[in-house]
């Protein structure tokens, strides 16, 4: 890939353009299909309940593939049209189509869970499969499992430290964060597309940085993906955008988180990728005692629309306090404590009752500055993301001195 990277890049870039125009023509050329074929839902934050399509990100996803499937040839053009190829480099091909795969498999694992509404445990499962392909390429092409140890360590543990199967397990416990990280922070207008669009930006402008660096091939193969990963998204967040005239889906999330982790893993920066990823690790955080159900957690988390403001306010989770276990009641006075999660109570005609707002970061920000319009609460959610991304930035190259030999 090395010998002509500018070639393949501006390739890439043309074919990602129109990627993007077909993105913003298709979705709505579709919108019938969907309703006709039941794929829609209710917009629960709008008084109006009229239907919307879903699982528009099948089609986002559907074109980010031709593009690159119609692209796999390009990063070997010197071996069609020069001489200057000795050797077909198999390694990267096996690595372009692998990843393909893995995105592949995602996508269509994401539109069955649209159609078919599968379970929280089968969302944990799918991109566990999905990233099997990913998993084996890394095998037969790196297979390298050592890892450098962080200044602080390297007394206990040396400078380097083999984790074996242990990294596997991580890479794959990678691929599940990514894709469902950015499906429980969602539930307005534009989010899931938006914040994703953010962290594919982060990673190119990354890509673009460490081009003149040692691992220049790893960010030009990252650059192949996010590239027609930003503008198909970008059609995507241009219908999805506030008032969404559709909705993206598991589909979307699922092919999002994909994408980040083939770049992460194969691309050799999944810690710096999983920098980006901030905000979703503290909405991770923040939600694990109802991920895990230690506090009782509905269907749906997203915040409630009041109608007579026209603006977003909490959702909340009520249950019987009796319910509510050893570990529950010790969380709920904790947080109370903290004042991170508004915690009431009452009686009603079934007994003694407790409420929480639900732990999601959009019902943090809410409860931190009040009542918003939801147009405006999903800029401010933007906006924290490319915060993130700009801390992600000073921890890579200034923070990181601190840790390692840079």
């Amino acid at each position: 890939m090395a010998a002509w990277p500018a070639v393949p890049l501006l390739i890439n870039l043309g074919g990602s353009l129109l990627g993007f125009v077909a993105t913003l023509t298709l979705i709505p050329a579709f919108k019938d299909h969907f309703l006709a074929a039941r794929l829609f839902g209710e917009d629960l934050n709008k008084a109006s309940r009229r239907p919307v399509p879903e699982a528009q990100g099948v089609i986002s996803g559907a074109v980010f593939l031709i593009i690159l499937f119609c692209f796999i040839p390009m990063p070997f053009l010197r071996c069609f049209v020069e001489e200057q190829c000795t050797a077909f480099p198999h390694n990267e091909f096996v690595e372009l189509i692998g990843s393909l795969l893995a995105i592949c498999c995602m996508i269509f694992l994401g539109f069955a869970d649209d159609v078919l509404n599968l379970r929280w445990r089968h969302k944990i499962l799918l991109p566990t499969m999905a990233s099997l392909p990913l998993l084996m390429v890394y095998f037969t092409n790196f297979g390298n499992t050592t890892v450098v140890v962080p200044k602080p360590f390297r007394v206990l543990l040396g400078m380097h430290l083999d984790l074996g199967i242990f990294y596997y397990m991580y890479m794959g416990l990678l691929a599940v964060f990514c894709t469902n990280a950015i499906n429980i922070l969602a539930g307005i207008n534009g989010i899931e597309a938006g914040q994703s669009l953010v962290i594919a930006a982060s990673i190119i402008i990354f890509n673009i940085v460490e081009l003149n660096g040692d691992y220049r091939e790893d960010h030009i193969f990252s650059l192949y993906f996010m590239i027609p990963f930003f503008f198909t998204t970008l059609g995507l967040f241009y219908h999805n955008w506030y008032p969404s005239q559709v909705f993206v889906g598991d589909t979307f999330c699922y092919f999002a988180g994909m994408t980040f982790a083939v770049v992460g893993i194969l691309g050799h920066f999944s810690k710096t990728m999983l920098l980006f990823f901030i905000p979703q690790v503290l909405n991770f955080i923040y939600s694990l005692p109802q991920l895990l159900q230690v506090i009782p957690c509905p269907r749906h988390r997203l915040p409630r629309l009041n109608p007579s403001t026209g603006k977003l306010e909490m959702s909340y989770s009520k249950f019987k306090t009796k319910n509510l276990s050893a570990l529950g009641t010790s969380i709920l006075k904790a947080v109370k404590i903290l004042h991170v999660v508004h915690v009431r109570s009452g009686v009603d005609e079934d007994g003694e009752y407790t409420e929480c707002n639900n732990m999601t970061l959009i019902n943090f920000v809410i409860k931190l500055i009040g009542p918003t319009h939801e147009r405006s609460l999903t800029l401010l959610l933007l906006l924290i993301q490319v915060l993130g991304s700009v801390i992600a930035f000073s921890i890579r190259y200034q923070l990181v001195r601190l840790f390692y030999d840079v």
